[in-house]
């Protein structure tokens, strides 16, 4: 029989985990790392762990990527995006594709967004609402049950 009381995670190491800041968990991981591998440290130089697989692209696309929800009901694609600044919706352009909406210059004016739709869309038929905050993007469903057959042919 395996001696549980003995596993080093006990319930006092889970409240204490639950309470950590993320910081605190990095260097929690550095620290076990440094003490598991030693020359990992050195190779790092003392970087932030988890900071080392993104590259300086990818941090600032991920500060301008906008706080958006998608849902869809029997007849209708939702798209709900916060405003934090009025004065985008002057600047803000939409675009859909059947299963994307491309939202412009918003936060700023060279940013892009694609928000991948859970349904395929029409092509006409959408509406934009602003109110309390959050624009609100209406597209309807286009409902595609048309099957096409694909025939397998043997190669010799």
């Amino acid at each position: 029989m395996f001696p549980w009381n003995m596993f080093p995670f006990t319930k006092d190491m889970k409240e204490s985990l639950q309470k950590m800041k993320p910081d605190e968990i990095n260097n929690y991981v550095q620290d076990l790392i440094g003490k598991i591998m030693p020359n990992m440290g050195n190779m790092m130089n003392g970087q932030d762990l988890f900071s080392s697989f993104q590259t300086p692209e990818t941090k600032q696309r991920s500060a301008n990527v906008l706080n958006s929800s998608a849902f869809e009901t029997h007849d209708y694609v939702f798209v709900r995006i916060p405003i934090r600044n009025e004065d985008w919706l002057n600047q803000l352009r939409l675009y859909h594709t059947s299963n994307q909406l491309i939202v412009e210059h918003i936060p700023e004016r060279e940013d892009s967004n694609t928000i991948t739709l859970p349904a395929i869309v029409k092509k006409k038929g959408g509406t934009a609402n602003y109110k309390d905050g959050i624009l609100e993007i209406k597209i309807p469903k286009n409902i595609d049950m048309q099957y096409s057959q694909i025939d397998v042919t043997e190669i010799l």
